[in-house]
């Protein structure tokens, strides 16, 4: 078994060596684990990884490896609160409102979910009524309700307003190959190169007038090195929808790392709260308040929002609207204190620009955006940094 998994991680370009290998089964010997998933988990990752930059690598190939070993959990068991405010599905087009009517406010559902919960005896397969794997009903797994709470599992049209699994994101990987060059390119659009710094480099024009003034003898010219000035505030969303856009936004990080030399970036899920984090392996215990980058961050820095925009628009405009945790302030609110601080923002979005109108949610962020939403592509990007420029 474990050389399958060493061989499924280097196939994941993770470097794991054979000495790293061989220290791993003398711990096993020694009984340092037993019978203990979780604590295999650790210990394999322990030794097997020596740099965090692959943990995510890591934990791909333990996925794709033990696929499938995980049991399905006991539906009737008591479910944690938090689970509950989970991820609302997307992509609710005309006939999909006109076929199926919703549950009405985000509360209505809750209350509606536990009430069936509480009635429920016995594990149910389809229907439209009981907590349950397939059918219409609004709560369960793999069903086809268009709103509802989903409890783990995929649903077939990638519909619900409340998902009840724990997900984990990935930080957007740096090692990718470089974006291509036309990105980078429109992304300079926006530099302001001033001269500055102890950084010297060497004036030709200077050097050439002052060789002619000395009759021929060398006279070497230095002026600061050119800087690109410009701040640049980037708030990725991650995860969720978002992972069907992976590449392109690993595209831009890097070019973004690339052309910005003074290059702030924060992670998000599907909107913005009072608070954004740095690493998604540490996102539940390591946030930063959101107030504390208004107070930090100037008003010049030019601020770019990266996501789908696709969401249930309790997200948006209701307190405890979040799919993560309850949130006290619509994250509406947080949006416009955003706007009203920052003299430049605008908005990427990797979906094409004709699926917009499909989404309710995209069409509240293009009103609280002022239209400044842009497609991630390379005319988007050009016409982007045109409006962060002016």
């Amino acid at each position: 078994m474990l050389v399958g998994l060493f061989e499924t991680l280097r196939a994941y370009r993770v470097p794991a060596t054979l000495p790293e290998l061989m220290d791993l089964l003398t711990l096993l010997r020694s009984g340092l684990v037993f019978a203990d998933m979780d604590g295999f988990y650790q210990l394999c990752r322990a030794t097997l990884v020596k740099d965090e930059r692959f943990y995510d690598r890591f934990d791909q190939a333990w996925a794709h490896y033990f696929e499938g070993l995980d049991q399905l959990p006991d539906w009737n068991a008591s479910i944690p609160e938090e689970w509950l405010r989970k991820e609302m599905e997307k992509w609710l087009n005309p006939e999909d409102w006109e076929k199926l009517q919703g549950l009405g406010s985000l509360e209505a559902l809750m209350e509606k979910f536990r009430e069936r919960l509480a009635e429920q005896k016995e594990r149910h397969q389809g229907g439209n009524r009981w907590v349950g794997t397939g059918g219409t009903s609004p709560f369960g797994a793999y069903g086809a309700h268009p709103e509802g709470i989903r409890l783990a599992g995929p649903s077939r049209q990638r519909r619900a307003v409340k998902v009840w699994e724990r997900r984990d994101f990935r930080n957007l990987d740096e090692d990718e190959a470089l974006a291509p060059r036309n990105m980078q390119v429109a992304l300079r659009k926006l530099r302001r190169l001033t001269r500055q710094g102890n950084d010297l480099e060497l004036d030709i024009d200077g050097t050439i007038q002052g060789t002619a003034h000395q009759g021929g003898m060398l006279d070497l010219r230095m002026v600061p090195e050119r800087k690109n000035k410009v701040n640049v505030l980037l708030f990725l969303d991650i995860g969720g929808s978002m992972d069907a856009h992976i590449t392109v936004c690993e595209h831009l990080f890097k070019a973004a790392r690339s052309e910005f030399k003074h290059l702030e970036y924060f992670y998000f899920h599907n909107f913005i709260y009072e608070s954004v984090w740095r690493n998604n392996e540490r996102r539940w215990s390591e946030r930063e308040s959101l107030w504390q980058i208004l107070n930090t961050y100037g008003p010049d820095y030019k601020v770019i929002f990266v996501g789908d925009a696709a969401m249930s628009p309790y997200e948006i405009d209701s307190p405890g609207g979040s799919v993560e945790h309850f949130n006290e302030e619509a994250g509406a609110v947080w949006f416009n204190r955003i706007r009203q601080h920052f003299r430049r923002v605008i908005w990427l979005n990797p979906e094409p620009r004709q699926s917009w109108a499909m989404t309710r949610s995209t069409q509240r962020v293009l009103q609280l955006i002022e239209q400044n939403m842009f497609e991630l592509n390379l005319a988007g990007l050009e016409e982007a940094m045109r409006v962060l420029t002016r």
